[in-house]
């Protein structure tokens, strides 16, 4: 066990939601057995974790030696490299969790530091923690395209909702309970997008918000895909956008319809597939270019089952409640024509479970995907 990074850590973890598109970074500096400085990087901040550190100790950072979660970044960016300002105040060692997945730094960060006399390692038993910490940015490095996250809360025989749960003035009530749901606003502000159907839409009046009333780097992007623009004017999530909801939709919707989504600030795009829907994968590419490095899906049953059958999503997190609806009028967590055979069916790997409460748990696993 290394205190220190495991300080870095702890720090690092501090800027989880506030830095994208940036990693979380943590970085402690030790100088005669004594941390003489520590710190952790947030957008609003500008100033890298490093960086921070280093202004905390000042001239004791001369010999001293830095424990970092992710490696110094080399090249200039919204600020001057961090290798530079550890070699400029004498750094003498730094020891890492990780190296940099981002091309641009990957290695050059820590060979600049051996050029100039500066002793590196990186302790690999500290990667997994380390890369899980920033595990969409890690992503969106080695493959170019955002995190895709299908979560959604069920009970213990799969299902989402029930026959009557859209009947009019019929509240239904939750599946999970309020401490489930507060654990569903962390991954909400983990994320960078947050994606669900018109059907949702329509059936709850949603708001898909991030409620943990913590720092953000950039507001959470809401995605609705709307086929033929159904969603009203006055709903909650178009009445409540302040530049931070797209509406997905094809060219059969009305111009005139999207024209009063527009002038309520709504991003409007036209992206559909092959079969005149809007298209999900085109979503993440979009989301791609634009740097969005995490995607969450909160849906209905066919947008859940188009995703995983896609390939768009690369893990779920879904939330069980110890109840079951049975029926076969019980929505699904996943509908649409799904897999005509045992043997087909879509299986995951690095399974996880997560205690919610004493009787409710989440399972977090990943769709097997080939990373170049």
């Amino acid at each position: 066990m290394n205190p220190h990074l495991e300080a870095a850590l702890d720090l690092a973890a501090l800027g989880v939601g506030r830095v994208s598109p940036n990693p979380a970074v943590g970085a402690v500096i030790v100088n005669d057995g004594s941390v003489v400085g520590a710190g952790y990087h947030t957008w609003a901040g500008v100033k890298h974790a490093e960086i921070v550190a280093l202004d905390e100790a000042g001239d004791r950072a001369c010999g001293a030696t830095m424990y970092v979660t992710l490696e110094p970044c080399s090249h200039q960016g919204r600020t001057p490299p961090c290798a530079d300002a550890l070699i400029d105040a004498g750094i003498r060692k730094v020891v890492a969790a990780m190296q940099d997945p981002n091309p641009q730094v990957r290695g050059s960060g820590f060979a600049k530091l051996v050029r100039a006399g500066v002793e590196v390692e990186i302790d690999l038993s500290y990667a997994r923690r380390a890369e899980t910490l920033n595990e969409a940015f890690v992503h969106f490095m080695k493959s170019r395209r955002p995190l895709v996250t299908v979560k959604a809360a069920l009970t213990l025989d799969g299902k989402i909702a029930a026959p009557d749960d859209g009947v009019p003035g019929f509240t239904p009530g939750w599946i999970t309970s309020e401490d489930a749901r507060r654990h569903v606003q962390s991954l909400r502000h983990r994320s960078d997008a947050i994606l669900t159907g018109i059907g949702t839409v329509l059936a709850d009046d949603c708001l898909l918000t991030d409620r943990t009333g913590e720092e953000r780097s950039r507001p959470l992007l809401r995605i609705v895909l709307d086929s033929l623009l159904r969603i009203s004017p006055e709903s909650r999530m178009v009445t409540s956008c302040q530049n931070d909801v797209m509406v997905v939709t094809t060219s059969a919707a009305s111009t005139e319809r999207r024209q009063r989504l527009e002038e309520r600030g709504v991003r409007v795009e036209v992206l559909e597939d092959a079969d005149g829907r809007a298209d999900l994968r085109a979503v993440t590419e979009l989301l791609a270019r634009e740097k969005y490095q995490s995607l969450m899906i909160e849906a209905g049953s066919r947008v859940n089952w188009t995703a995983l059958e896609s390939g768009v999503a690369d893990k779920i997190y879904f939330y069980y409640a110890p109840k079951v609806l049975g029926g076969t009028h019980s929505v699904p967590v996943a509908g649409g024509p799904g897999r005509r055979r045992r043997t087909d069916a879509i299986e995951f790997e690095r399974v996880h479970l997560h205690q919610i409460t004493a009787n409710e748990f989440a399972v977090e696993a990943f769709l097997p995907k080939v990373v170049l």
